[in-house]
């Protein structure tokens, strides 16, 4: 942490609140030369300011500066927190006339808001910031505080506060009213309790996970693969990851190290680094991207987290019109296809990986021969064989280029352009001429399958295919060590074109894909936020509820994961979105299915804030990972899915699919649906059904079991086991073929009953007594998550060190909605922070005949003792406890 400098003048003094506290208001300034915005000062939220008011500048003319005067009553160490204006803004503060401090305003930045009057996002923007740290001597002080911001030095600032290390702020709220505002939360939130960890000090804990991690990254000679595992290169120890989509870009230094060790401690060990490292107009490289890639990767090398690259994206990217590959872009269109086939595009894109692969770090070394870079993905969300594929998306001197291409492929394979169309049947295209031949519109390809159709989908996969070969053949020649997978989508037939897409991802090491849980959410942007006057659906994996209210049941999930090719599998974009009553399912359901069948990287979208926040942004997000039903779920979570805690199921589902029969569209009966986010959605030109494809596979196998297809030269066939003793369709369950898992989706709930893992979630309620192999659970919540793992690898029945860990829903305090239809709710307000949890309730009950000598200890949500210890015979559930120890002596 930054330290403070200052001197000790004695200076008079204006604000003196305690000894361990002092709050200054902005507009306090003993002393001050500001000008205020012609406009915006004063049309501003004034109740959204502490004491009403804040002080501001914006003039070109002249730096702005606000001096303050305070008084220390006992000596101590102080953090520094300001709230100020966060957009484009330079703030610099000298402590009793010292050297200037430029505060950075990303620094454990919290409770960003928009303050303006009309809700316009412009500068008119709050937020606390962490200015450092000091010791301060009794007796007078003086703060000074200057806006040098480019643009006009604007800036404003709302209050500051010196206070105890341990304080983290929390909208306007004083120290001293923090507790009483959680009290009055409570006393407004009946059977709801807020969820305050305060700042993890990382003591010793028993849900921190980090034991499980190297002591650094690559200690074991980086990730291989051997058949359809990971392993460890040096010993060849099968790992599984357990990974997040972040870390916030904004994290550096300290805090992005902090942010690493909270993710160890709760059982990651791995990120996906996801952004550009261009400039979306033009291509450019920006150094300063991959200066940062290279400082997330070292930092969470520490912790024995490893980074998967994601560098390249087409909705990263809006072409200016320009030569060569920019030819029909008009600065709104996206790249989609584009790197397939374009050779000067391919040529820049070849030109970002060397940067970011080739690029010297701080202390020298490369990312190419890192061993803490577990993968390298080749291109995110893209395919011939997706709804973008088509004219409207493909400028019309691009198409052209690829259209040329096909005429060229078609006439080699039948003689010439005239054979192949008559080879067609003659069916044309009216882009056909002139050297080209046109490619008609996916939904007919896969729909009417002519010979012309079964064409295109050949020379679209091997083009696909071709790039997907020939680039990681060129990062092997130029020295990458890590994996690489070729993309995660989906298409617009799962069926037909499923199969066909996953064949071209075989070039790399590992099978990607993405897949979300949504709830119907609606509204404007309703894509990437949350909004007053959106629409939503709750929605319960455990019964297979319809995203759209009313539908049928949807057997489909993302959590399906058929093993394609024997290659290892991963899940690199996934989560319940919010504001899902059921959305504390997700990290128990994902850990169980994956471990169930075989799954080997699952990897949760995304970490936007280092803290527990409602909204760590101007937006709210639909995929917060940082709240309690989440990360706060992890622990168990990671515990059952890395140490395989859930065993793996038989293969109940095991097929081939002959490439050739692929390319004439035939399809396979072992179908992996796509589950979109709302923001691609917007890019389905049809409706993903399906169709009848002989001997379809009951999509519930993946519940019971494991499944796989392999695509080659092998004839098309296959087998299912028997599922009659594991699927009861009208019983409504199904069991895993161990016995490890029992799904009853007809009640809505999840029995976990392996030997080392025991636990239900969903409508516990209904379950009455639920009664495992080594314990009981009764409980009256009706959405709810109660699980006991082993911390020692050994069965409950005779563990000597175990974790209880429980969960019910979350919200956003203040967080309301109003009917709007069938099944349908209106939000009238977002919310805001804290988080606040359902009561806990309940009772677990071990079997064992030690049980009432084990002892049982509460803890807190950063996992250390908060009340006093009990037993296992009968451990009722405390309110807001989610972790309990249970040791024997």
């Amino acid at each position: 942490m930054r330290p403070l400098p200052f001197s000790m003048l004695m200076l008079a003094g204006a604000a003196t609140l305690g000894a361990e506290t002092i709050w200054v208001e902005g507009e306090d300034a003993g002393s001050s030369k500001v000008a205020r915005h012609p406009w915006y000062h004063d049309q501003v939220k004034k109740g959204e300011l502490s004491g009403g008011e804040f002080i501001s500048h914006f003039s070109k003319e002249f730096p702005g500066m606000a001096r303050y005067e305070f008084k220390v009553d006992a000596a101590g160490r102080f953090a520094l927190w300001i709230r100020a204006n966060p957009v484009q803004s330079v703030i610099r503060y000298e402590l009793d006339g010292g050297e200037g401090v430029t505060v950075d305003m990303n620094h454990r930045q919290k409770g960003s808001a928009n303050i303006a009057a009309d809700d316009k996002p412009d500068l008119r923007f709050v937020a606390w910031a962490h200015a450092g740290e000091c010791e301060l001597a009794p007796g007078k002080h003086t703060i000074t505080f200057r806006f040098e911001s480019p643009n006009e030095n604007h800036g404003s600032l709302d209050c500051f506060v010196f206070a105890p290390p341990s304080f983290e702020p929390s909208g306007l709220l004083k120290p001293g009213e923090i507790e009483a505002r959680r009290d009055e939360l409570a006393r407004e939130n009946q059977g709801w309790v807020p969820w305050t960890p305060g700042r993890d000090a990382f003591g010793e804990s028993a849900i921190d996970l980090r034991h499980l991690n190297e002591r650094f990254a690559g200690e074991k000679g980086g990730i291989g693969r051997k058949g359809a595992d990971f392993i460890h290169r040096k010993t060849g120890e099968v790992v599984r990851f357990w990974g997040v989509n972040g870390p916030p870009a904004e994290l550096h230094g300290e805090e992005l190290a902090r942010c690493a060790r909270m993710l160890a401690k709760r059982g990651v060990n791995l990120v996906r680094l996801h952004g550009a490292v261009f400039d979306g107009k033009t291509g450019k490289l920006d150094p300063t991207k991959i200066a940062h890639i290279q400082e997330v990767v070292a930092a969470m090398k520490k912790e024995g987290i490893y980074s998967h690259l994601s560098v390249y994206f087409p909705l990263w990217m809006n072409p200016e019109a320009g030569p060569g590959w920019r030819e029909g872009y008009d600065g709104k269109k996206h790249p989609f296809a584009l790197l397939y086939f374009e050779p000067e595009f391919q040529k820049l894109y070849r030109g970002w990986l060397k940067a970011l692969l080739e690029t010297p770090g701080e202390k020298g070394a490369t990312l190419a021969g890192e061993p803490a870079v577990m993968g390298l993905e080749l291109v995110n969300e893209d395919s011939f064989f997706f709804w973008t594929f088509n004219e409207e998306n493909v400028p019309a001197p691009q198409l052209a280029k690829l259209e040329e291409r096909f005429a060229k492929w078609a006439a080699a394979r039948h003689g010439s352009v005239e054979g192949a169309l008559a080879a067609w049947g003659g069916l044309k295209h009216p882009r056909d001429g002139r050297g080209r031949l046109g490619f008609r519109p996916l939904y007919q390809v896969f729909t009417d399958k002519t010979p012309r159709d079964q064409d295109t989908a050949a020379f679209l996969l091997e083009t696909q295919r071709g790039f997907y070969h020939e680039t990681t053949g060129w990062l092997r020649s130029i020295g990458y060590q890590g994996l690489v997978t070729a993309s995660n989508w989906h298409t617009a037939s799962s069926e037909v074109f499923g199969p066909l897409e996953k064949y071209s991802y075989t070039p790399g090491d590992f099978i990607d894909r993405h897949g979300y849980f949504g709830c119907h959410h609606q509204g404007d942007n309703a894509a990437w936020s949350i909004r007053d006057g959106h629409t939503y659906g709750d929605r319960s994996a455990l019964r297979f509820d319809p995203e759209k209210p009313g539908d049928a049941p949807d057997y489909s999930h993302p959590a399906a994961d058929p093993c394609y090719n024997g290659m290892p599998s991963m899940i690199s974009e996934t989560t319940w979105n919010r504001p899902n009553r059921h959305r504390g399912e997700a990290p128990l359901f994902y850990a169980a299915y994956g471990a169930l069948q075989g799954s080997d990287a699952i990897v949760h979208f995304a970490l936007d804030s280092g803290d527990w926040a409602v909204k760590p942004g101007y937006f709210m997000q639909p995929w917060t990972l940082m709240s309690p039903t989440q990360a706060g779920q992890f622990p168990a979570a990671a515990l059952i899915f890395r140490q395989g805690l859930v065993r793996e199921g038989e293969v109940l589902a095991d097929f081939t699919l002959n490439l050739d029969d692929a390319v004439a569209l035939k399809g396979s009966p072992l179908v992996q649906r796509a589950n979109l986010d709302e923001l691609r959605k917007a890019d389905v030109g049809g409706e993903d059904r399906p169709r009848s494809i002989a001997g379809g596979v009951d999509p519930l196998v993946h519940f019971a079991g494991r499944s796989s297809l392999t695509i080659g030269e092998s004839e098309s066939g296959g087998r299912t086991g028997d599922l009659a003793g594991l699927i009861d369709r009208k019983g409504r369950q199904v069991t895993s073929s161990n016995g490890d898992l029992k799904l009853d989706y007809g009640k809505g709930l999840l029995q976990l009953r392996a030997p080392a893992a025991q636990g239900a979630l969903g409508d516990l309620k209904s379950g009455g007594t639920i009664v495992l192999p080594d314990l009981e659970i009764t409980s009256p919540m009706e959405i709810g998550e109660v699980v006991v793992v082993a911390l020692d690898g050994k069965p409950i029945a005779t563990s000597r060190r175990m974790l209880l860990q429980v969960m019910s829903e979350e919200k956003a305090s203040g967080f309301e909605t109003e009917p709007a239809g069938q099944g349908v709710k209106r939000i009238t307000s977002i919310g805001t922070d804290p988080w606040l949890v359902r009561e806990f309730r309940g009772e677990v009950r071990l079997k064992r005949a030690d049980a009432d000598r084990l002892k049982v200890t509460p803890l807190d949500a950063n996992g250390m003792p908060a009340e006093k210890a009990g037993s296992a015979g009968r451990i009722e559930l405390r309110p807001g406890a989610v972790y309990y120890l249970i040791e024997g002596s």
